[in-house]
Order: C-alpha cells, then sequence, then structure tokens
C-alpha cells in the first residue's frame, strides 16, 4: 500500500477531491492511504500562529518552522524512508517521468505552502524534493498537491480497469496521445475516421501512432528530440511532414 501524506492549512480544500474518482477507488482497493494534517495543530503555542512577520522586514508573513517540522517529524517517525516534497514555484518541473519515478515509493510527504512560503529552514532539514507544476504562482501548494496525487495514482498497479490505459496517455511514451472518437459514427456532417471502423487492428495501431506522431509534430515538436522514436516512427514522421508541407 502507497501512503501520502499532505499537511496543509486548508484540509477541506483537499478532501472533497480525494473522495472523488480513481482516487477514492485506489483507497477502497486498499492500494493507497492519503492522511491529510492540519499543520496548526503542531503549533505548540496558545494561538496555534503558524506563520510570522519576515525577519529583515518586508510584505507578507512567512510560515513558521517548528509546526511545519513538528508535523513532518511525526510523518517520518512512521516510515523515516519517505521523501517530503515542498510545493514550490521555485522548485524542479513536475512532468510525466518525474511522476514514474515518484509513483515507485511507497510514502510521499507533500508539504502545502501559503503565503510568501515556508521558513528556509523547512527546506534545509527536511525537504528531499521541491517541486512546481508550473511557471506561475498560486495561493498555495494544495492545487498542486492535488495535481500530483491525481498524477501518480494513475501509475499504481491495480489502480485502473485497464493498465494499458495510463500507457496510452499523453507524455507516458514522451508524446502526445492520438485523437479518440466513439459513437455516434456521424454527428452534424463530422465523420469517424473509417480506418477505425474497419476492424484492421494493424491499420488502426499504425494510424494511432501515425495520429500521436502528428500532434506532437505540430503541436509539442520539442518533445520529439527526447521521446524514444523507433526506425517506423522515423518513416510515419516523413509521411506527416510530407502531408503536412
Amino acid at each position: 500500500m502507497k501512503i501520502y501524506d499532505i499537511l496543509t492549512l486548508f484540509p477541506e480544500m483537499v478532501l472533497a477531491p480525494l473522495r472523488e474518482s480513481i482516487v477514492r477507488r485506489a483507497q477502497e482497493k486498499g492500494l493507497l492511504k492519503i492522511n491529510v494534517v492540519n499543520f496548526r495543530e503542531y503549533a505548540k503555542d496558545r494561538h496555534r500562529v503558524v506563520d510570522d512577520l519576515p525577519f529583515g522586514g518586508g510584505p507578507g508573513m512567512v510560515l513558521k518552522v517548528e509546526p511545519i517540522s513538528f508535523a513532518v517529524r511525526e510523518c517520518l517517525s512512521r516510515d523515516s524512508s519517505a521523501r517530503v516534497i515542498l510545493l514550490s514555484p521555485q522548485g524542479r518541473r513536475f512532468d510525466q517521468e518525474v511522476a514514474k519515478r515518484l509513483a515507485q515509493e511507497d510514502h510521499l510527504i507533500f508539504i502545502c505552502g501559503r503565503y510568501k512560503g515556508v521558513d528556509e529552514r523547512v527546506r534545509e532539514s527536511l525537504v528531499t524534493d521541491e517541486i512546481s507544476i508550473g511557471d506561475y504562482v498560486l495561493s498555495g501548494g494544495e492545487l498542486p498537491a492535488l495535481v500530483m496525487v491525481e498524477a501518480l495514482v494513475r501509475l499504481i498497479p491495480g489502480v485502473l480497469g485497464d493498465e494499458d490505459s495510463a500507457r496510452g496517455d499523453s507524455f507516458y511514451e514522451g508524446i502526445l496521445e492520438h485523437p479518440h472518437y466513439t459513437r455516434p459514427a456521424a454527428f452534424e456532417g463530422m465523420e469517424v475516421p473509417p480506418i477505425l471502423i474497419s476492424g484492421n487492428h494493424e491499420d488502426i495501431r499504425r494510424w494511432r501512432r501515425k495520429e500521436a506522431l502528428r500532434r506532437t509534430w505540430t503541436r509539442r515538436p520539442e518533445l520529439l528530440e527526447i521521446a524514444p522514436i523507433s526506425e517506423d516512427d522515423v518513416l510515419l514522421l516523413k509521411e506527416i511532414e510530407r502531408e503536412e508541407n
């Protein structure tokens, strides 16, 4: 069983999404346990203060080192090998390769920052990974934590009904996913590509691969520089280039 601890000042903000869809099913199957921890409960003063003015002056408030440290250490007391992830715009970019690596871990602890950020001593003494979901600023780390959990849960064996489903997702193999269609075959003059209803599985497989490469070539060509490309893919890309030019 995987264990994910989410440390936040706003537990209600993350609890509802964790009760839905595949994250809920993963927990019901006993494949995942998620603990949502309000680190305000670890503040030792009477008023449970978790933030204070920054040393040196300046605007905003900084999350104090003590409550977060006490909460993280309690989580680590149950498993000292857990990775501690600080959600921060200064972290490395989260992508599918990072998701694959983190999905192998049995225990992850997510620290959701707020305000101007966390006391640097949290980062220095406890954090093993500092991760950003993109080059923009949010009010806190709760939504990034949920994004990461959703991405990781899909990669836990046994969570998805069809294990090939995750492998077909965009970015899983470095390129974007091919287009999808379902019933009806015709809608307002728009037809499903005939090959998809031909029954020829090899032709369908080739069409899907070609369209995935086409979509990547036209929308995210930089991905093709690092994606694992086969000799057949090279031939398909040449076909695409001729068709598009």
